[in-house]
């Protein structure tokens, strides 16, 4: 069985394949001090409500954007695994997608790997649209190049901004309002966050459209995207499992090479 492993700065997320199909998800708090070991005892009980085992995982693929989350991650494959991890960005892995930018070592390991997710079920040229700690626009070409494009702060970002910097400011949840004008503080602060972001999404998506030449699918993914099913114009499908598809695939087209 496999165990792919995303971390992002927000959250981390483990999935389990059996081969045919995902057995189970789990999501975790990105903690850069969380060792091993500690990942190793949570994983075992998370395991155990699906009658699996660490024992029954024998093969381990990493994606993550923390520096000091990975070297955790690394030894709890290597202790408890008892395998050498796969790790996108390192050693000559085939992705299957081609970082054409001024520098393709700063591309983040995830925006690759939703890159390639996405090329597993659409052909042609793609504009990904993540939702997570930031928000990020991702253009790739029908013939397999990251082509670059747009990163914004995202929604929590924006709400920890306004709950920092203006004291009187209420800390709120995420929601979707009915109307852009509220009527007192908190509506006024879900409709700007939201239909703000709404704007920002759509309003990036059209300015890419209008700068490449051949017709898009836009795809949005990430933690708050299905927030945006229905109200964005642009998007014109959602998939939160894009990270785990293309881990699977990096891991099929590398597996037995490295």
């Amino acid at each position: 069985m496999l165990l792919a492993i995303d971390c992002g700065n927000t959250n981390a997320l483990f999935a389990v394949h059996d081969g045919k199909k995902w057995r189970a998800q789990w999501r975790s708090s990105t903690d850069t001090s969380r060792t091993a070991d500690e990942y190793a005892i949570w994983l075992h009980q998370l395991l155990g409500m699906e009658n699996l085992t660490l024992g029954n995982i024998d093969a381990c693929i990493i994606s993550s954007v923390v520096p000091q989350s990975l070297f955790h991650f690394r030894n709890l494959s290597r202790r408890y695994l008892k395998c050498e991890p796969m790790v996108v960005g390192e050693g000559a892995l085939d992705l299957g997608v081609n970082a054409a930018i001024d520098n393709p070592a700063e591309v983040g390991a995830d925006r690759l790997v939703n890159a390639v997710g996405a090329r597993t079920f659409v052909e042609g040229a793609l504009l990904l649209v993540d939702s997570g700690t930031a928000t990020t626009f991702d253009l790739i070409s029908s013939g397999g190049d990251f082509l670059g494009g747009a990163i914004a702060p995202g929604m929590y970002l924006a709400l920890q901004a306004l709950d920092e910097a203006a004291a009187k400011l209420p800390r709120i949840a995420i929601e979707r309002p009915e109307k852009a004008i509220g009527t007192n503080t908190v509506a006024a602060m879900q409709s700007g966050i939201f239909w703000g972001y709404v704007g920002l999404i759509d309003g990036l998506v059209r300015r890419v459209k209008d700068e490449y030449t051949e017709p898009l699918t836009v795809i949005g993914t990430g933690g708050v995207s299905p927030l945006f099913s229905g109200a964005s114009e642009t998007i014109d499908r959602f998939d939160s499992d894009l990270t785990i598809r293309g881990l699977l695939e990096i891991f099929e087209r590398n597996r037995g090479k490295v």
